[in-house]
């Protein structure tokens, strides 16, 4: 069920990674060493990850030619979840022979090596290289094990394979369902035998500095970042000739759709790394995606603005055919508009209710913005190309608005201790002048929101009979606003009485007492210094509230 929110919620509302850090670890940083303690140069492991400190340190750099460091917080969430995956990678490196190494630090206690690379969140993984230890690499990859192993894999190894003739070029082309190729008239300075110097110095993170090669090196660090597709790069004549090129270009190579992509490179601009990236990863996905468990996480990291989604029966034929028309509107948003499938009684079935579907609503579109998980529906749907075109483009140019979800009111919600809102409600009870309305936004399934529950009622009974004061909760999970959007849970806004007023972002300690007195002082704490509550990056996290 968890794993189901963590991916649904990237189109319907706040991530897991919501959830705040509390209550698991000291206050303070720790001192680096007990006093007497002595720890040597030998290098530990735990789960076949090397043990780190500043005794050490100096020497693993020297062992191992690439040394992917992970520095963390014991106390830390985010490290507790990550560590067994660090572990699995470390092992399959190992067990291949690789070059590369996995180390861990903890941050806390070895204050000297925190401070020596900057280390400000929670984990933060750096990549040695060659014993360099001034300027370590930031990981980018994903934070799972076999995103660890194919970011440390490119990394030991030529990040492009060189494309010598026909044959190699034919067999390296069919043997994914996508590669990607760099074509370079003058690829390195116009020395053509170069370009097999300039794969192995590639290799060791070395680009050559001829001028004219800008465009290969900027292709070699898209080869670098982008793990999960091969990349070969070629200069003979031969090959411009077989595949119809006359000048420098990107091609990817696909077994789906129209089955070659070509991204020219400027002669005046050359390759943006950015860009070309970017490029890549919308044209590697199929015009139409149909959500499974093997094309989820595509979806979600595509990193296009706009998801549309058509959910349909796919036992039924009927529904089937729709597809053409939604197929049709596609190609017209690419980049712009991811367009998907959801088969609501297959892998979809589960999604279904943070849409506030059911199988029988099919079929039916949704446009999604992925921004701010903003829903958008048609007033009568329409399945034609056009029709979709039509409508895609009004809410792209904000003439749609969103279609916002409410669950129904309890029939008791207003007579309860703590009030309780749906999207249809909710308006009214906190935008009501002449009331100062405390609102948690909570999600069901949130650790952080079950354990402060019971202050919370307690805070509701204790004001119960306060006419001006108004103890309420919404599920975020089954309510959308218009105008307030929830990053995290749980999330709490105090509403002041009077006009003109404003909301306020409560980020104190979460006990019956200090509710009190920020109620009592008439929404705020002066005299206290706010916990602050954070959304933590994919790849971090900040130290525990203080």
């Amino acid at each position: 069920l968890v794993w189901w929110l963590v991916l649904s919620l990237a189109w319907l509302g706040p991530v897991l990674g919501g959830e705040e850090e509390e209550g698991e670890g000291v206050a303070e940083e720790e001192e680096a060493e007990e006093e007497g303690d002595v720890l040597s140069d030998e290098l530990g492991e735990e789960d076949g990850v090397l043990v780190l400190h500043e005794h050490n340190f100096a020497r693993a750099l020297s062992e191992h030619r690439l040394l992917l460091v992970e520095f963390y917080a014991p106390w830390c969430g985010h490290c507790q979840r990550l560590a067994p995956a660090f572990a699995q990678a470390a092992t399959e490196l190992r067990n291949e022979s690789s070059p590369a190494r996995l180390g861990k630090v903890d941050a806390t206690a070895q204050v000297a090596l925190a401070n020596e690379f900057g280390i400000t969140s929670y984990p933060t993984l750096k990549l040695f290289r060659d014993g360099n230890r001034t300027h370590p690499l930031a990981y980018t990859g994903r934070m799972d094990a076999k995103g660890i192993v194919r970011w440390m894999q490119r990394r030991a190894s030529p990040s492009a394979t060189l494309l010598q003739d026909t044959d190699t070029a034919a067999a390296f082309v069919g043997s994914q369902d996508l590669v990607v190729v760099g074509f370079f008239k003058v690829g390195w300075g116009g020395r053509g035998p170069d370009l097999a110097v300039a794969v192995a110095m590639a290799t060791h993170g070395v680009a050559p500095q001829d001028l004219e090669s800008e465009a290969a090196q900027a292709f070699y660090e898209v080869a670098g970042e982008v793990v999960d597709l091969p990349f070969g790069v070629a200069e003979a004549a031969e090959l411009f000739q077989a595949y119809g090129l006359a000048a420098d270009t990107i091609c990817l190579f696909k077994k789906f759709d129209e089955g070659r992509t070509d991204f020219p490179v400027d002669p005046a601009r050359g390759l943006d790394v950015a860009e070309l990236t970017r490029l890549l990863r919308v044209h590697s996905l199929e015009l139409v995606m149909e959500f499974t468990k093997e094309t989820s996480d595509q979806i979600f990291s595509a990193q296009i603005p706009h998801h549309m989604l058509l959910f349909l029966n796919k036992s039924s034929s009927a529904q089937l055919a729709l597809q053409d028309g939604f197929r049709a509107a596609a190609g017209t948003f690419r980049g712009k508009v991811l367009f998907v499938v959801v088969d609501v009684t297959g892998y979809g079935a589960d999604v279904l209710p943070f849409f506030g579907l059911t199988p029988a609503d099919a079929p039916t579109l949704r446009l999604v913005k992925m921004e701010n998980n903003r829903k958008y529906q048609m007033d009568q749907d329409a399945f034609s190309d056009t029709a979709i075109r039509t409508f895609i483009e009004a809410v792209l140019d904000g003439k749609v608005k969103p279609h916002l979800l409410s669950a129904e009111p309890p029939e008791d919600w207003d007579t309860r201790p703590v009030k309780v809102l749906v999207g249809k409600t909710f308006e009214q009870v906190a935008f009501d002048e002449t009331k100062n309305v405390f609102v948690k936004f909570y999600a069901p399934w949130c650790s952080h929101c079950q354990a402060m529950a019971a202050a919370w009622e307690e805070l509701g009974e204790r004001y119960k009979d306060h006419e001006d004061i108004v103890i309420a909760e919404l599920d975020s999970t089954a309510n959308e606003l218009e105008n307030i959007t929830i990053h995290g849970f749980p999330t709490l806004h105090y509403f002041p009485a009077g006009p003109g007023r404003k909301m306020v972002e409560y980020k104190s300690a979460r006990d019956v007492e200090t509710f009190s007195k920020f109620l009592e002082n008439g929404g705020t704490l002066p005299e206290e210094p706010p916990v602050v509550s954070e959304v933590p990056p994919p790849q971090g996290q900040g130290p525990p509230p203080t």
